[in-house]
């Protein structure tokens, strides 16, 4: 081990969601003197508005500093910090990759909640060095004693190493600084070995092409070398390396034990994927970093522009959104009420609102997305297995075999009063519970397992009110289960409206066509003629609601006389009524659809 690997130090930052990463962060770049008075900022990781006014990481980032230690030798510490939403798994992975060691931060409030643990377990399998912080002391409700002991019997680590701080006032940061440079290990790595580093991150620059963000495990790294991506397979030329100070700056080389940049003239986004290992294409290493995961898109919706010929734009920005953000996954459809747009698939809900405010912000559009759904897997009378991710590729019931939905293993947190509002919630949504963890005298730990469709429709929300916003959730996908799932058309005057048409659970179809159909009946203006609303699976209607028409008083010019006089006018104008159904089309306003899709309902 050279003398710059021994005084080099990579570690990461991981919470549950508002536990102070980002601020904990600011506060060691503030020491590292990487950033100044002029340069400062809150959430200084946080590059993009949506994060910073949302207050969430979405990016996983890094920042490379020097810190003078008590011992008096000058560390080089890497940070790289993650997202803490549970969509963004796929970002804390792969950025834990890099590390030896995290800080694991505890809420002195909130305590241990699920994403604690769910990111904790990650550090474990990665086999990392894990120290506990507890930040916001400063807060009146702050129980630091509280805390370390559930650090020591939820999440099993010696509560003797907690650091308590405040990230916000500065309070003891350096106390975390040191324990830095103490605790976690150099990395490993052998300089003289071929090149074997782990592209971690990459992001698009209109001035260089492809970044990427890499972790060198062996060999270096300069300017001129031919890489290889393991991969891929494809082969670049380097054109510059460099670390990450805040400020890309670039370096003579890059050595076992490093976190830098690299660029190398790669164009698309699929040059540098995400968790592929680059070696040197004379000189290649014979193994390829693990651990190594493509996301997974587990939502699917569809996404249209409102205005028709925005149609090309839509195009051109989900393109360049691509390259920002990989887990993007995209073809196209048309609809016949929506005209032209893509199905997308996303990691979660988040990502989802994300995405399409991304689009709407930064490209300058106005978009319409329909109800998210999963992919489901069917199996034909013929044993041929399908995936489907949206309700119009649905086969006829008689075609079915069998169908299955995905489903998860959902943990919940809370305190123990509201055991019994998640349970009814749960049950609701069709869950079935596997456990429960007492993880101190108030607080709970639940375990379900619950099928995904159900989970992405409206359960966060839920579970929030019910627990009035203490509860804290976090799920691992588990695999398929038979399910006995149908496909509601919503019909308009006997026509299907395929924006509207979903695939739903057989128990829950009936309830979820009213709700539809109720709300339709609202927002689509009267006609002449009478308007069926329907709900149907196959040929069974399930709900049913009528718009009247509009009636003009056609007897209002007869006065006394003979009542056949008015019967006669009556039965005329329900043959031009009878008429004008035929031929006469429904106009569902955009508006319609917008507040449907809004609601999820």
């Amino acid at each position: 081990m050279n003398e710059r690997q021994k005084f080099t130090r990579n570690f990461s930052i991981i919470a549950h969601v508002d536990h102070g990463k980002s601020t904990l962060a600011d506060r060691l770049l503030e020491i590292g003197l990487v950033t100044d008075q002029r340069t400062k900022k809150d959430q200084i990781l946080d590059s993009m508005d949506i994060e910073r006014e949302r207050g969430i990481t979405i990016k996983a980032n890094n920042a490379s500093f020097d810190y003078h230690a008590e011992d008096g030798n000058i560390y080089h510490l890497n940070l790289i910090d993650t997202p803490g939403h549970v969509d963004f798994t796929y970002e804390v992975s792969r950025s834990l990759a890099a590390c030896e060691g995290v800080l694991l931060i505890v809420d002195a409030s909130q305590g241990v909640e699920a994403q604690t643990l769910a990111n904790l377990y990650l550090a474990m399998e990665l086999d990392l060095r894990i120290i506990p912080v507890i930040n916001k002391i400063d807060l009146p409700s702050a129980d630091i004693d509280k805390c370390k002991i559930m650090i020591e019997e939820s999440l099993g680590l010696d509560p003797d190493e907690a650091i308590p701080i405040s990230a916000k006032t500065g309070l003891n940061v350096k106390g975390v600084l040191e324990a830095i440079s103490k605790l976690i290990p150099p990395p490993k790595g052998d300089i003289n070995k071929p090149l074997k580093a782990l592209i971690y991150d990459s992001f698009f620059d209109t001035y260089m092409g492809v970044v990427a963000k890499v972790r060198l495990y062996d060999g270096k790294l300069k300017k001129g070398d031919t890489i290889h991506m393991m991969n891929v397979g494809r082969q670049f030329a380097v054109t510059e390396v460099g670390v990450n100070r805040l400020t890309m700056v670039s370096a003579e080389e890059l050595q076992a034990g490093d976190v830098g940049y690299v660029v190398a003239g790669m164009k698309k986004m699929g040059d540098a994927k995400t968790g592929d290992t680059i070696t040197l294409a004379n000189n290649q290493t014979d193994s390829v970093v693990h651990g190594f995961k493509d996301a997974k898109p587990m939502v699917f919706a569809g996404l249209f522009p409102i205005n028709g010929e925005d149609f090309d734009a839509f195009v051109d920005a989900i393109e360049k959104l691509k390259l920002n953000d990989s887990a993007l996954t995209f073809e196209r459809e048309n609809s016949v009420a929506l005209g032209f747009g893509f199905r997308v698939g996303y990691l979660g809900l988040l990502h989802m609102e994300i995405v399409q405010e991304r689009l709407e912000r930064e490209f300058n559009l106005a978009l319409i997305t329909t109800a998210p759904s999963v992919k489901f897997r069917i199996t034909n009378t013929k044993d041929e297995v399908y995936e489907i991710d949206n309700p119009s590729k649905w086969p006829d019931t008689i075609l079915i075999g069998k169908s299955e939905e995905p489903y998860v293993k959902a943990t919940i947190i809370a305190p123990d009063h509201y055991v019994g509002n998640i349970m009814s919630l749960v049950i609701e949504k069709r869950g079935i519970h596997m456990d429960t963890v007492y993880l101190s005298k108030d607080k709970v730990q639940l375990t379900y397992e619950l099928p995904l469709a159900e989970l992405i429709f409206e359960f966060y929300d839920k579970l929030k009110s019910h627990t009035k916003g203490y509860a804290s959730l976090d799920y691992e996908e588990i695999g398929y289960r038979e399910s006995k799932l149908v496909k509601m058309d919503i019909l308009v005057n006997s026509e299907p409206v395929d924006a509207l048409s979903s695939i739903v659970h057989k128990s829950k179809a009936e309830e979820r066509g009213r709700v539809i159909i109720e709300k339709l009946k609202d927002l689509i203006p009267r006609h002449q003629f009478m308007i069926p609303l329907q709900a149907a699976i196959g040929s069974k209607v399930v709900a049913r609601e009528s718009i009247s028409a509009l009636r003009k008083n056609v007897t209002a010019k007869c006065y006394g006389g003979d009542i056949s006089r008015k019967k006669k006018l009556l039965e005329k104008q329900k043959e031009g009524k009878k008429r004008m159904k035929q031929i006469g089309s429904v106009e569902i306003p955009q508006e319609a659809f917008l507040s449907i899709l809004k609601t999820g309902d």
